[in-house]
Formats: structure tokens, C-alpha cells, sequence
């Protein structure tokens, strides 16, 4: 008979262990990973920067005509801390840089960026301007890019989606 399955020694015990911990981890990670990125996906809280004329289709976009909500986008409550989902709408200038760094760095984990209007992605109109940045993704990291001047609603609308499809795709940590 073999000694070292009638008396487990610590060390088998402890490869046991890390092999029933690596089951568990495959046979969970599939199911739990979708049910986490399921609930990210729909309850997304977005923050909003509004420095130009895309903050007015974004109000359009949460109107009762395009209902934003149904897909899942929620109206920011509270605080910073909060929110998830930052949408830089307009002009970034150099004065307003570290304000939105700011913004992006007291989010918490896992955060999501939509840059929306072409001032917010290539600086727009005002690029020749000696304070406009060209584009926010030199300050953050930039997930979806919603083209236009001013976008349309529905247009915004097919960014977070989008957005979603990338957090379905998204591996939990």
C-alpha cells in the first residue's frame, strides 16, 4: 500500500489544495465572469464633462425620444466615487487637463471613458487655438470614440453600446 495516500504529509495536502482551488477557479470563472459583466453592463453611471455643444445631445439622448436608461446608462447620483463611466462632451483645454485627470483618477475601478464630439476627440474647431488640446486621450485612456459635431443622440447611443459589447468581452480580475 502506498504510504502517502494513507497519511497525507502537509505538502500533498497543500498540491490537493492548489488543485481543487484551480477547479473551482475554472468552473467558476466562466458563469461568474458573465453575471459581474452583465450587471457592469447594465448599470453604467456616467460622470459628465461638460465643457461645449454636445452636452445638449447628451440631454437629448436621456429625453423620453431616445431613453438613454433602457440601455442601461443611469443618471449620475452621488458623488465621483460613484460613478463608472466618465463622457468627455467638448473642448479640453490645457487649464482644464489636470481637473479631468483629476476626475478619471477618483473614479473607481473598473472605469470606462467615452469621448463624444470632435473638439473632445481632435480638439474640433479650436484646435489652432494656443489652450485646446487635441483630443482628451493624451490625459486619459479613451474607450470609445463618438464621432461628430455635435453628435446625435442616437449616435451616443451606439457608443455605449459599443462600450458594452467591450465589457461583455472583458475578463474579471
Amino acid at each position: 500500500m502506498n504510504k502517502e495516500l494513507v497519511s497525507p504529509t502537509p505538502n500533498n495536502f497543500n498540491v490537493l489544495v492548489t488543485k481543487l482551488s484551480d477547479v473551482l477557479v475554472r468552473a467558476l470563472d466562466r458563469p461568474l465572469g458573465y453575471a459581474i459583466n452583465w450587471g457592469r453592463i447594465w448599470s453604467l453611471w456616467p460622470v459628465h464633462l461638460e465643457t461645449a455643444c454636445c452636452s445638449v445631445e447628451f440631454g437629448a439622448a436621456s429625453s423620453p425620444r431616445y431613453d438613454v436608461e433602457r440601455f442601461g446608462i443611469i443618471e449620475a447620483f452621488g458623488s465621483l466615487r460613484m460613478c463608472d463611466l466618465i463622457v468627455v462632451q467638448g473642448t479640453v483645454t490645457r487649464k482644464m487637463a489636470p481637473r479631468l485627470r483629476m476626475v478619471y483618477d477618483q473614479m473607481p475601478e473598473p472605469k470606462y471613458v467615452i469621448a463624444m464630439g470632435a473638439c473632445a476627440i481632435t480638439g474640433g474647431l479650436y484646435i489652432d487655438s494656443y489652450n485646446v488640446l487635441p483630443g482628451c486621450d493624451g490625459i486619459i485612456p479613451v474607450d470609445v470614440y463618438v464621432p461628430g459635431c455635435p453628435p446625435r443622440p442616437e449616435t451616443l447611443i451606439q457608443g455605449c453600446m459599443l462600450l458594452q459589447e467591450k465589457i461583455k468581452r472583458q475578463k474579471i480580475k
